[in-house]
């Protein structure tokens, strides 16, 4: 038998229905019956129906066969169900079978329902429209879950900007009152979180710390080290804002700056009833990352792998944005100057295998300066 494919001229509002079966009286009828509601197509067999169906944008409902030589119904269906362009279309099956298990093998199979033959016109038209109506209801639901998904999106973009923002706001709070770092100009804050990020994702494949180090740690590790100075805010004014160095009075009351906080952070923990992994990593940040790895640090003397990761990170990245940066007591160094000084400190102030991944991407450390480079001095020089 020929096969052979064919459409009714009709408007383009109504649904279009694919009818396959291998007998022409059938689809004769078939088409005669929904004509006049819908726009028809028909294929004798299911390897057309299977090529008529990818090929038909909007089509809406298959009435398939089940008995046909080549491709059967079922295999046809399997098919459909498989193909991701095919697999949403509502399938009827059309057969003169009444055993269960056939019309549970059909159901299996993904179809919709089961008209038996030969066929009554009221009960065709009813279960045609029970679907269809079904599958306007589904695309409703679809388009109206797909608007609520926009729309926590957009409110989660929303509120992600909004703590950025704040983030930063309490961050530059802290840095504005140090006398030192405002004679730095702004951007310490900016080229530090940059840092940290650049250094974290060089060791994403380290032995060391790739378990840690998960593209969703980093995130957070990015976000929460503008926060490392936020206790700053505890300090006095006379010691914060004095115009040169301080004594070691005037030192130990500086150390504070790492306490207050990790306990500023931790009355948020407390407000909030827990934690999460930022406030996790912003409080490890504020408390640890003045330490050193040979435990001459501050403020609890801790060394090597005790010393959080996170505050590991930050040591490199805040020592080396000091060290390029003008202070009130010296020039900016020039990036060389800071790498022959932070060398000096493999395995005493700075975890050697951390220190080595600073080296070996060094010049993206000099572009992050450049980029962020501060008006009140000349940034990090070759």
């Amino acid at each position: 038998m020929t096969t052979f494919a064919t459409g009714t001229t009709s408007n383009r509002d109504r649904p279009t229905i694919l009818i396959v079966d291998d007998t022409p009286d059938n689809i004769m009828l078939l088409s005669r019956l929904l004509k006049d509601r819908y726009n028809t197509k028909v294929a004798n067999n299911g390897s057309l129906a299977l090529q008529i169906a990818q090929a038909t944008p909007g089509l809406e409902l298959i009435l398939l066969d089940v008995m046909m030589p080549g491709l059967d119904g079922y295999e046809t269906c399997r098919q459909l169900k498989a193909n991701p362009v095919t697999a949403d279309i509502p399938v009827i099956f059309l057969t003169a079978k009444s055993q269960v298990e056939d019309e549970a093998m059909g159901l299996a199979l993904g179809a919709v329902d089961y008209i038996a033959k030969p066929v009554s016109p009221p009960i065709l038209f009813a279960r045609v429209a029970t679907q269809l109506t079904l599958l306007d209801a589904r695309r409703q639901l679809k388009e109206h879950n797909d608007n609520l998904e926009k729309l926590v999106q957009d409110r989660t973009a929303q509120l992600a900007l909004m703590q950025e923002a704040i983030i930063m706001a309490m961050a530059s709070l802290a840095d504005r009152r140090d006398n030192a770092v405002v004679q730095a100009g702004d951007n310490h804050i900016r080229r530090t979180q940059h840092y940290v990020r650049a250094l974290a994702q060089h060791l994403q494949g380290h032995p060391r710390f790739a378990a840690e180090l998960s593209d969703e740690n980093i995130d957070l590790l990015y976000r929460s080290a503008p926060l490392h100075d936020i206790g700053k805010v505890g300090i006095p004014d006379r010691i914060l804002q004095k115009p040169g160095l301080l004594d070691r009075e005037e030192f130990e009351v500086m150390k504070l700056h790492a306490v207050y906080g990790r306990d500023t952070i931790m009355l948020v923990e407390k407000h909030i009833g827990g934690t999460n992994g930022f406030l996790m990593f912003a409080r490890e940040i504020a408390h640890s990352h003045q330490e050193k790895w040979d435990g001459s640090g501050y403020p609890e003397r801790l060394a090597g792998d005790r010393i959080p990761l996170s505050a590991r990170l930050m040591a490199v990245a805040d020592v080396y944005d000091a060290l390029i940066s003008r202070r009130v007591y010296k020039p900016a160094f020039t990036h060389q100057q800071a790498l022959d000084v932070m060398r000096k400190g493999r395995g005493t102030h700075f975890d050697p295998d951390v220190l080595d991944a600073f080296f070996e991407i060094e010049d993206r450390f000099a572009a992050i300066a450049a980029t962020y480079r501060d008006a009140a001095d000349g940034g990090a020089g070759a």
